[in-house]
């Protein structure tokens, strides 16, 4: 029989303190510049959700669309574009996932009402990773043909990682936070590797400088120098294209509301530091088979019953910006909201309350009389669930020594 635990006085006065912060917080985190009197004054913003567009990212960009108070997301179907929901939508976001089973779970007319939404009526569209393969123009691949450049087939799952890249002049007018950075990195996994077939009508805004070629048989120097991020006009309206994923990037995940600003020439408004973060990462991380077996023995060690062994498994996956891991540890917390947000808003290390137990142990090291700060408590602080962006450092070196070749 399943035995039912009591309620703890003192877990009722936490929830109190982080429903009283979260509502706080939830009202006050907005970017400068921005009106949040009504939502009819905000950017309509829609994130594909249908058949083909993967559940973690639809959410991640649901998610990173709520650091910026002036937008307002929401999923949005293929029945809701028959429907007509596209006339009240300002932008719309294929997500990743499978770009050809995306076009799929369009069907004709929907992907129709895509098109005219954005060649006719002047909105824009934007494509992460999978909404890249649906945009280009490549043979034999079912897309909506809105870009003029084709995607290369031949070895195109080409692994996963950090991957490095660096803006172009006019990439940095659209990311000015970030024109003194000549080296940035995003997370990647399987993006398209364009081809352009017409170079007068792409603006190429960022290339990737990584050799992406993780696979035995994958041939090296193919991706440096291709497109990270491009831009293009379709009829009247405006694209961006991101091949890597800056939505589930700790410190670059405001760069998808900038995108959607841009497409409707929106003012790009500011974000604050605690957002923008680009120093947080140093170096590409590829996902050779050796980063994949590092990784899944840091899974497997999740499930033990060392406290130690745990807190050092999540340090771990984040040494090597496992994308993942921000899932997998969330399930570890008893209390996910009392522990994610006192941890990094409630809680210093000068207070006596430790963070909520482990479901498989406690977040105290043996010896320590709290341990909130740890960056393994905290670690989970950086979920896409959470609208404000982990405060907890991790500016220092990785501490894996495996690696990116």
């Amino acid at each position: 029989m399943m035995k039912i635990r009591e309620t703890n006085p003192k877990h009722i006065l936490l929830l109190s303190v982080i429903f009283g912060a979260l509502f706080y917080f939830g009202c006050n985190h907005a970017p400068e510049k921005v009106s949040t009197k009504s939502t009819t004054n905000k950017i309509q913003v829609g994130v594909f959700s249908g058949s083909g567009a993967s559940t973690i990212c639809i959410m991640e960009t649901l998610e990173a669309l709520k650091l910026d108070s002036g937008i307002c997301g929401r999923r949005v179907s293929p029945i809701d574009i028959q429907l007509g929901v596209l006339d009240s939508m300002d932008v719309l976001i294929f997500p990743g996932g499978s770009g050809s089973k995306e076009y799929n779970g369009l069907g004709q007319t929907s992907a129709s009402i895509v098109q005219q939404f954005a060649k006719k009526q002047g909105k824009g569209v934007v494509g992460i990773c999978a909404g890249g393969f649906l945009f280009a123009t490549t043979e034999g691949y079912p897309s909506l043909e809105i870009i003029r450049a084709k995607t290369i087939r031949d070895h195109y799952n080409r692994g996963r990682g950090l991957i490095s890249i660096g803006l172009s002049n006019d990439g940095k007018k659209i990311f000015p936070e970030l024109a003194e950075f000549d080296t940035l990195f995003v997370q990647y996994y399987d993006g398209p590797i364009y081809e352009i077939l017409d170079s007068a009508k792409i603006n190429v805004t960022a290339q990737i400088n990584s050799d992406i070629a993780t696979h035995k048989n994958d041939p090296k120097g193919v991706t440096p120098d291709k497109p990270a991020f491009l831009t293009t006009n379709y009829g009247q309206g405006k694209v961006f294209v991101s091949v890597g994923h800056p939505e589930s990037t700790p410190g670059m995940r405001w760069m998808v509301p900038r995108m959607a600003r841009w497409t409707v020439d929106k003012p790009l408004i500011s974000y604050g530091k605690s957002v923008v973060r680009p120093e947080i990462n140093t170096h590409e991380i590829l996902y050779y088979p050796d980063v994949i077996k590092f990784e899944k023995e840091n899974f497997w060690n999740l499930f033990g019953d060392n406290n130690s062994e745990i807190i050092d498994a999540i340090d771990n996956l984040n040494s090597i910006r496992s994308r993942p891991s921000i899932r997998w540890t969330i399930g570890l917390l008893d209390n996910y909201f009392g522990g994610c947000f006192i941890c990094k808003i409630v809680l210093t290390p000068a207070l006596p309350l430790p963070c909520p137990p482990l479901r498989f142990g406690r977040w105290k090291r043996e010896g320590s009389a709290t341990a909130p700060a740890s960056a393994a408590a905290c670690a989970v602080a950086s979920s896409p669930f959470d609208r404000r962006e982990s405060v907890r450092s991790e500016a220092s070196p990785y501490g894996w020594k495996g690696g990116s070749r």
